[in-house]
């Protein structure tokens, strides 16, 4: 949770009542830790956990009850279908699975969450993608990806850089970094975003060379209307897009 502190740390400054949502909640276990640590013995703030499953929204919210943790929410609902706060400070997700991951991203992005941090888990769209496209319009690049194995393991780390890319352009400062170490998981690939611009010229024509080049187009650039670049097309150079203006403060940030 020492990643998470500086975000917390910087919206109870700013904020007198910063609200969080847990996507894909499950058992809403990291919810509970981060309303422990952050949010129990603050004057304000709340957490909302959205989970498709009623039996563990169910339990969740009865534990929360218990415990008397009174400004926990507890929303059951797909992460597409959700019912999102109008505006959240901080979002993230733990192992939400495949696109799921992305639905939450776009709502953060969509709603100008200051802060983002996920863990995906399984990310099966991209590898989908590489394989009904009898691979990349790069030919060098679709031999990554010939075996099924490879075609698994390059399509999930297609899809992560595509989402760290993809927050890149809508504004956020990224790091990815490791959540915990091989022994306790293998989904441990932690994608942390600061949101200093509105937007960013430059990454966004990395990204739509990017899915040009690979032959893909998630579900996150799809919903966000990101277009890959064609091999036809005359791009736009790194070299002519607007450079990146100073960042602001994430309190100027509208």
């Amino acid at each position: 949770m020492g990643l998470l502190r500086p975000a917390f740390e910087d919206l109870q400054q700013r904020t007198k009542a910063p609200v969080v949502v847990d996507a894909g909640s499950g058992n809403a276990y990291l919810g509970f830790i981060l309303y422990e640590l952050f949010l129990k013995d603050a004057e304000a703030g709340s957490l909302v956990s959205i989970e498709g499953r009623p039996e563990l929204t169910q339990r969740a919210k009865e534990r929360a009850e218990r415990l008397g943790f009174g400004r926990m929410q507890f929303e059951t609902a797909s992460l597409e279908a959700a019912q999102w706060p109008e505006r959240f400070h901080l979002l993230t997700a733990l192992h939400a699975c495949d696109t799921a991951t992305d639905d939450a991203l776009v709502a953060a992005i969509q709603k100008g969450a200051d802060y983002v941090a996920v863990v995906p888990c399984c990310q099966a769209e991209v590898a989908q993608q590489l394989k009904e496209h009898k691979g990349s319009p790069d030919p060098s690049l679709a031999l990554l990806h010939e075996h099924a194995w490879h075609r698994r393991e390059f399509g999930s780390h297609l899809t992560n850089v595509i989402r760290a890319l993809t927050l890149e352009a809508f504004g956020y400062q990224v790091t990815v970094t490791e959540l915990t170490g091989w022994e306790h998981s293998l989904k441990n690939e932690l994608i942390l975003g600061r949101r200093v611009h509105r937007d960013n010229r430059r990454a966004r024509l990395k990204l739509e060379r990017l899915l040009g080049a690979s032959g893909v187009n998630p579900k996150l650039t799809r919903v966000l209307g990101v277009v890959p670049a064609s091999a036809e097309a005359p791009a736009e150079t790194l070299a002519q897009a607007p450079a990146v203006p100073e960042a602001p403060e994430p309190s100027d940030v509208v």
